[in-house]
């Protein structure tokens, strides 16, 4: 493994058409959207993304979806529980050796950090302990680029869900089922950087920053649901910015900005990418990287 050496920024733009990207449980599942129209995926839910894709790399992932276990483990303490090497340091109380072991046995611990919190195990005021760890790898919410239209749509049952009486024994039930909300189109913008001050405390790598990439570059492969139609969701540009340094000769914010996403000339109401206008500002020593997934 090769230790990260230079600082690492990246941003990618994906479309959504015809889908809800990420709906909000306190809204009824409406697409998320902030206060002045803009669209809106959680920082959670891109890393949950990413670490589906990790997964689907073969990497050993911690906090795991239940569809994506294949080790039978049901809750994070018994996949924790499992692990020698963090069991040993349990028992001798060594807090740096199980957050090297931790941070060795899964690549999500050591990309996002952890908190490990467990129960009971202060003989002093028998409260919890709980360990924390910080990742070198920070990821911000996505937003449109412009405000986004929620198409609102009504589903009702197709079949009966009671067993009818025997006068409507012929008939269907026309009970309404619920809501399905959809976003027209909309271009998303995901912001992230690579701490190396942080790589070095938990071990993320040259490698593991590949790993990264990769999983962003096809972010919404195997991520198909009635909610994201397949092809609904498509990742159109990642780009990566290489710093010549550990701590980087320009900022996050100022790499990020050199970013430019506009309408492309005439389009007042963009309604796909084409329609849009993407110029990166060239800054001096800074290694960039392009990607089209889909060329």
């Amino acid at each position: 493994m090769t230790a990260l050496q230079n600082k690492i920024d990246f941003a990618a733009l994906f479309t959504v058409d015809h889908a809800n990207p990420n709906g909000d449980p306190l809204a009824g599942n409406r697409p998320r959207e902030d206060y002045d129209g803009y669209g809106e995926v959680t920082d959670v839910c891109i890393k949950r993304k990413l670490r589906n894709r990790l997964c689907d790399l073969g990497e050993n992932v911690f906090v795991i979806s239940q569809e994506n276990a294949t080790d039978g483990f049901s809750s994070l303490r018994e996949r924790a529980d499992a692990s020698e090497a963090l069991q040993k340091a349990r028992k001798e109380k060594d807090r740096a050796s199980y957050i090297a072991a931790a941070c060795e046995e899964w690549i999500d611990v050591r990309s996002f950090g952890q908190l490990f919190a467990f129960s009971g195990e202060s003989k002093k005021d028998g409260k919890g302990v709980s360990i924390g760890i910080r990742g070198p790898v920070s990821i911000h919410s996505a937003f449109s680029m412009d405000p986004i239209a929620i198409d609102d749509i009504q589903i009702t049952k197709s079949v009966n869900s009671e067993s009818a009486s025997d006068e409507l024994a012929d008939k269907k039930s026309s009970d309404t089922m619920g809501m399905k909300y959809r976003v027209p189109f909309g271009l998303y913008l995901i912001k992230g950087s690579i701490n190396c001050q942080l790589a070095e405390k938990t071990g993320f790598s040259e490698e593991d920053a590949e790993k990264i990439k990769q999983a962003l570059v096809t972010l919404f492969e195997n991520d198909a649901s009635s909610a994201r139609p397949e092809g609904s969701m498509e990742m159109r540009r990642v780009y990566w910015w290489r710093h010549n340094c550990k701590a980087g000769q320009y900022s996050t914010a100022a790499v990020h900005r050199s970013l430019k996403v506009t309408h492309a000339p005439g389009v007042e109401e963009p309604k796909r990418f084409e329609d849009y206008r993407i110029e990166v500002i060239e800054l001096a020593g800074l290694e960039t990287e392009e990607i089209d997934p889909t060329a």
